[in-house]
């Protein structure tokens, strides 16, 4: 639904470092499967050039370089020019764009800024995570709201591209409290947005709390809902979200290393699904006429998302109006976005 050019990204994971704070929240070497610890000159290039071979890369453009998993302006002055300085090798020699990195807004500051101004770095994502202080502090990561405005007047100032990472569910929190983060997110004008779920990841001290009843994650269902919510807010204004949910990956699925919480493989797809349940939802209860047979015209691209995971949707239409058929029918003439319903007798949709 979101428009915005998609990168082909080439992670350099660097778990943790950088990092002051132990997140309750956060174990970014299970996640990753990294050990902790800058990579070598051998090993940053070994990893880029394998992304490189892959066949998708030759058709893909922009490509970058993306620091994941720490802190990146936390780290030793030296170490941060060393993994900038490897990356620019590979864009002087043409075959990467640009670089990007996630780090903490409590690290960006002008001297940080000043030692990556001279280095092809476009993106910068922050760490929001919530703009409830009461919220951060629970989760222990040992900075303010005011940090992050802070680091988004500077980077905008900069020029740079600036993401922000959302958290919804972390303790102390609610969804009036995450709503509340979302709309002090959009008024600093990021140019994208990631929003992902609190889960409960193994050995972390959120973990802990979750065993001794001091912490309950959000049910999936009710995080779906809050995600939708929020999607919607920042596409009202037009703040693109370019990701919402964990990335799958076998270890979160296996059982040994998320404990608990909303995470879906295709969390995404339950978000649009809501959507689009909610706006036909909308045009069949302000429609008096009663209706056995329907027909929903959307995008080529969004049928999957208006029946929902195993016809979901469909099934909840029937069951609440009372339909007998409910047929999908694929126009292209439509936005992605976009969903038109009638019956034999008349048009519905508004």
């Amino acid at each position: 639904m979101d428009k915005i050019e998609k990168p082909l990204v080439i992670p350099i994971f660097i778990p943790s470092m950088g990092c002051p704070h132990l997140c309750a929240f956060c174990n970014q070497t299970v996640i990753t499967r990294v050990k902790k610890g800058v990579p070598s000159a051998e090993q940053f290039r070994s990893e880029v050039d394998k992304f490189l071979g892959y066949n998708n890369v030759k058709k893909r453009k922009p490509v970058q370089i993306a620091f994941y998993g720490g802190n990146f302006l936390g780290l030793e002055k030296e170490d941060i020019i060393f993994l900038l300085h490897e990356a620019a090798q590979f864009i002087a020699a043409g075959t990467v764009d640009s670089i990007r990195f996630s780090t903490r807004p409590d690290t960006i500051d002008n001297d940080r800024i000043d030692i990556i101004k001279d280095f092809p770095v476009s993106t910068i994502e922050i760490g929001v995570q919530s703009m409830d202080d009461e919220v951060l502090a629970m989760a222990n990561r040992g900075h303010t709201s005011w940090d992050t405005e802070k680091a988004a007047y500077l980077l905008n100032a900069r020029d740079y591209e600036m993401g922000m990472q959302m958290m919804v569910g972390l303790p102390g929190d609610d969804a009036a409290k995450s709503l509340a983060t979302g709309h002090k997110i959009a008024a600093l004008s990021p140019d994208f947005v990631r929003i992902y779920p609190t889960v409960i990841l193994k050995d972390s001290l959120l973990a802990k709390w979750y065993r001794i009843g001091k912490y309950s994650p959000l049910s999936l269902e009710s995080c779906v809902t809050l995600v939708k919510n929020l999607y919607l807010l920042f596409r009202k204004k037009e703040i693109p979200v370019i990701r919402m949910g964990l990335q799958v990956s076998e270890n979160f699925e296996d059982g040994a290393t998320m404990l608990a919480g909303p995470f879906h493989p295709a969390f995404g797809h339950l978000v649009y699904s809501e959507i689009f349940l909610d706006k036909v939802s909308y045009v069949l209860e302000s429609d008096n006429f009663p209706h056995k047979t329907i027909s929903i015209r959307v995008h080529p691209r969004s049928i999957s998302k208006m029946r929902g995971l195993k016809n979901k949707n469909i099934e909840i239409l029937k069951n609440k109006f009372h339909i007998n058929s409910i047929k999908i029918v694929p126009d292209s003439s439509l936005s992605e976005e976009a969903s038109e319903v009638s019956d034999s007798s008349h048009s519905i949709f508004p």
